[in-house]
């Protein structure tokens, strides 16, 4: 019985699946594929991602793999879409990789991953990428099924991108730290600077008065 489970639980858990930590709705990211070889003798040769076509996405931007030639496939936009860099009439319909070579294939038993930049993401809690594995005896999977009541998983389900909340805007505006506020006409500072002339100006005239008697003293003594 535990052997039965085994061999049934290995190929539900070892589907195509795709993630993104950064991918969020309406944003870019990075997105990975992660593709298992479920074959017991053949080796996976080449995938075929096909995108959404209802919530088109305009760029993507492949990662080189070693060993692998990768394709990336645009179709017509049914109306012209206006960007930062200009109005886009087309959209990425496909990305494909193949190996090389038949050596340079995912082996049975093990599972390899491929990066995609990709963006704008769709502005919805998930999208869809159906996808085609392909392996080296010349047999396919079609990852393209969905699930009929949205809770019982299909033999072969469409890799599903579940996308983040877009991050709340945040004000550009810098708050205003004060520096100093300036002092009212008429406060207390004010009467002391005037206060302080008042004193320097008497000073002056007993310090002129003053020298005045000394020398009027001394021209008599003589």
């Amino acid at each position: 019985a535990v052997a039965a489970v085994l061999v049934f639980a290995g190929p539900a858990s070892a589907h195509v699946k795709v993630s993104g930590v950064d991918a969020t709705r309406g944003g870019y990211g990075v997105v990975t594929f992660r593709v298992p070889s479920e074959s017991a003798t053949a080796s996976t040769v080449e995938l075929t991602v096909t995108f959404p076509k209802d919530t088109p996405i305009l760029s993507v931007a492949t990662q080189p793999k070693a060993g692998w030639t990768e394709k990336v496939t645009t179709a017509k936009l049914a109306k012209p879409v206006k960007t930062e860099d200009g109005e886009t009439t087309e959209y990425v319909s496909q990305v494909d990789w193949k190996a090389d070579s038949p050596a340079d294939g995912i082996p049975a038993g093990e599972f390899d991953m491929f990066n995609l930049s990709v963006g704008p993401l769709p502005n919805r809690p998930s999208v869809s990428f159906p996808s085609l594995q392909y392996y080296s005896d010349g047999t396919t999977v079609d990852w393209n099924e969905k699930s009929a009541d949205g809770v019982t998983e299909p033999e072969h389900p469409a890799p599903v991108l579940e996308l983040a909340p877009a991050p709340a805007a945040t004000s550009a505006a810098s708050p205003t730290v004060a520096t100093g506020t300036p002092a009212p006409a008429n406060s207390p500072t004010d009467g002391f600077g005037i206060a302080g002339l008042v004193a320097g100006a008497l000073g002056l005239i007993l310090g002129v008065v003053s020298l005045g008697r000394s020398r009027r003293n001394a021209a008599a003594a003589r």
